[in-house]
C-alpha cells in the first residue's frame, strides 16, 4: 500500500511539472532588439496569451520595469518600451505571483 502511495506522488509529480513545462510562456525573439522609450517592441514566443502572461517587465540587476501591452495572442505580444535609462535589459514575464527572467535582451537608446 505505502508503496502504491509513493509511485501516485511521484506519478501526480511528474504529470504536473509536464502540464507546466507544456504550458510555460517562452520568448523565442523581440523585434527590434534595440528601441527607445515609448517605442513599439515585439515579443514573439510561445504560451503567451492572457491566460498564462498578465504583464512584460523590462529587468535590470536591481528592478523590474513594467511594459504597457498593446496587443497580445499565444505568440506574439505587442509592447510599449517604458520609462528607462539607457541600457541593456532582459525581458521578463509574470505568471500569476512570479516574475521569470527570459533569455530574451532589449537594448534601450
Amino acid at each position: 500500500m505505502k508503496q502504491m502511495m509513493s509511485r501516485a506522488v511521484v506519478g501526480a509529480f511528474l504529470l504536473t511539472s509536464m502540464l507546466w513545462a507544456q504550458a510555460s510562456p517562452k520568448i523565442t525573439g523581440v523585434e527590434p532588439e534595440t528601441a527607445k522609450v515609448g517605442a513599439s517592441l515585439t515579443v514573439n514566443g510561445e504560451n503567451l496569451d492572457k491566460g498564462t502572461v498578465e504583464a512584460i517587465y523590462f529587468s535590470d540587476d536591481a528592478k523590474d520595469y513594467k511594459a504597457a501591452i498593446t496587443s497580445q495572442t499565444a505568440t506574439k505580444v505587442v509592447v510599449t518600451v517604458p520609462e528607462l535609462k539607457a541600457g541593456p535589459y532582459n525581458l521578463s514575464v509574470k505568471v500569476g505571483d512570479n516574475i521569470f527572467i527570459q533569455p530574451a535582451r532589449v537594448t534601450v537608446e
